[in-house]
């Protein structure tokens, strides 16, 4: 079995891509305009308490939201409460119990209930060269204390968590593919699986954010395994929820 995520830097805002090179349809919705983080400055320090919709916004966590990187600021702050760019009702998933729908054009997530939008989540994809598969699948499989057999936490020889995780393919060369709790650096990161927030993993690991809140990756799990969610084994899912993936992951525009 191949696990798949890629490593990201631990260090300041050079070397990463920019959430305001990355261009999505929703973007138009609001006005915005691109601000540097300045030394000192975090997006607490510079949004208050409406730090989360702007982390959303640009789909970023706080360990990469780091001084010397930009990122997407609306004219209104207000105009981000309850931000999603996808649809809140899926003709599609009407049938459907749970249906979850990646749109990897925009980089986030939606659970839906007999075709109503419950709750949805900014997530990163694969990344050039990388790329998530698109289609219709089914999440068979879960497991919570899941960890990658490639990939380790930089500078160590531990292997990377895959904290909550839910299988939903394997190709036929065997590489299988999960969601999953992962940092989340604001642009395609990842060698295919779909990862969404996990503050816990990160505060574990790195010591960022000292607070831990962010936890879609955990709001997703218990979602799909209702009460079965507390089982630290590899869960198999006989009827788990369809999956659809459209779209193609969006390119950063190089400087």
């Amino acid at each position: 079995m191949i696990l798949l995520l890629v490593q990201t830097s631990a260090t300041g805002g050079a070397g990463r891509v920019s959430p305001c090179r990355i261009h999505y349809a929703s973007d138009s919705r609001l006005d915005w305009t691109c601000q540097r983080l300045r030394a000192g400055e975090s997006l607490e320090r510079v949004f208050g308490e409406r730090w989360v919709d702007v982390a959303r916004f640009n789909r970023i966590d706080r360990r990469h939201a780091a001084p010397g990187i930009e990122i997407k600021v609306p004219a209104r702050l207000d105009d981000l409460r309850d931000f999603t760019p996808l649809p809140r009702e899926y003709a599609d998933a009407r049938t459907e119990a749970k249906f979850v729908l990646i749109d990897l054009s925009e980089q986030f997530l939606g659970a839906y209930e007999a075709g109503r939008l419950v709750f949805s989540a900014p997530v990163t994809v694969g990344e050039e060269g990388h790329e998530t598969p698109a289609g219709d699948f089914r999440i068979t499989a879960a497991h919570r204390r899941h960890v990658s057999s490639l990939y380790t936490i930089e500078g160590t020889s531990t292997p990377y968590p895959m904290t909550w995780a839910l299988h939903f393919h394997t190709s036929p060369a065997g590489v299988t593919f999960w969601l999953h709790g992962r940092d989340m650096p604001g642009s395609p990161a990842s060698h295919g699986c779909i990862g969404l927030y996990d503050e816990w993993m990160q505060h574990a690991y790195y010591g960022v954010p000292r607070v831990p809140v962010l936890d879609d990756a955990r709001t997703l799990y218990e979602w799909v395994l209702g009460a079965g969610a507390g089982d630290d084994g590899i869960v198999t899912l006989r009827d788990g929820p369809r999956a659809r993936i459209v779209g193609r992951a969006p390119r950063y525009v190089r400087s």
